[in-house]
């Protein structure tokens, strides 16, 4: 079960996807524009951009590290103790039943 700061990084991370797509679309539709003040401005937002593609990547990489340790764990955990894994799996089994058949 993932943890709430993992769905929180996760969400994270595909909210900076898409500020940076939108970022990128903007720098685009402004390509033609001219004038030293918006050269400057594009200049700082392609270094921005370039720097939240890298600490995003990272982000990606840490959340995508972090699930298979907590993967390796469980396997690790069902291994060393199968039976206990199978009476806490029938014990939630028997819970959801009770709890669907009620509704």
């Amino acid at each position: 079960m993932p943890e709430y700061s993992d769905v929180t990084k996760d969400k994270l991370v595909a909210d900076m996807k898409i500020v940076i797509a939108d970022a990128e679309d903007l720098l685009k539709a402004t390509a033609n524009a001219a004038g030293d003040k918006v050269s400057a401005a594009r200049a700082r937002m392609e270094d921005s951009l370039r720097s939240a593609r890298i600490k995003l990547a990272e982000a990606q990489e840490v959340v995508v590290d972090k699930a298979k340790a907590a993967a390796r764990a469980t396997d690790d955990y069902v291994h060393a103790n199968p039976w206990r894994a199978v009476s806490i799996a029938a014990g939630a089994g028997l819970v959801l039943g009770l709890l669907i058949s009620r509704r």
